[in-house]
């Protein structure tokens, strides 16, 4: 089973991911991390990548969708993959089609945005180790300081409210319309955010058939 998981910054996609790939024993296959592969494995495709970065340039859509489907030809594919950070424009959505790549369903997961603003605010990170918070889903024992570390917490400068709202903006121009695009071919699956993580992904496993 193919799936792509749609939805705006703070939807929660990658923790939904990393649950349902352990739960459906499929990999997610993260564009930047298969991108830095190939050019690291010196892939054909990868080395048209690599040309247009030293380059300056940006990856066409053709490329990074070639680089997917090497990846997708690997054995821990064969029972499916969760693909994360592609399709981002309708254009990457159609040369997936053109590819040949077989989309099974894709998951729009819906929240308003009040309630995006509310999640990524709350984020924190550890300026020393990395690990991270959430002020309200999982605060520190103590306020402003890492229960790993001991090091200081930090808001990062994508997680502030005026950041925010402007991913958001790009989120609506570019990725947004993709909800319409694979609604249209009958592929697409809308869940709204629940209360947790666990009762999300109930949800998600509903949508796909695969509920209990």
């Amino acid at each position: 089973m193919n799936l792509i998981l749609l939805g705006a910054p703070g939807a929660g996609k990658g923790t939904q991911a990393e649950i349902l790939c352990k739960k459906l024993g499929i990999p997610s296959i993260s564009t930047g991390n298969i991108l830095r592969a190939a050019i690291k494995d010196g892939t054909p495709t990868g080395l048209k990548a690599k040309s247009y970065m030293d380059a300056g340039q940006l990856v066409p859509d053709e490329v990074i969708i070639g680089i997917v489907d090497e990846r997708l030809k690997q054995d821990d594919c064969a029972k499916g993959c969760i693909l994360d950070g592609v399709p981002r424009t309708i254009a990457q959505a159609e040369a997936i089609e053109k590819a040949g790549i077989r989309i099974d369903a894709v998951i729009a997961i819906e929240i308003s945005e009040e309630e995006i603003l509310r999640r990524m605010s709350g984020r924190r990170v550890c300026e020393a180790c990395g690990a991270s918070y959430n002020l309200e889903a999982v605060p520190p024992k103590v306020e402003g300081i890492c229960d790993s570390c001991g090091g200081k917490l930090i808001q990062r400068k994508d997680d502030t409210p005026e950041t925010v709202r402007e991913r958001l903006k790009v989120y609506h121009k570019e990725t947004a319309p993709l909800v319409d695009f694979y609604a249209a071919r009958g592929l697409l699956k809308r869940v709204e955010v629940a209360d947790n993580k666990e009762a999300t992904n109930a949800k998600i496993l509903e949508a796909l058939g695969l509920g209990k």
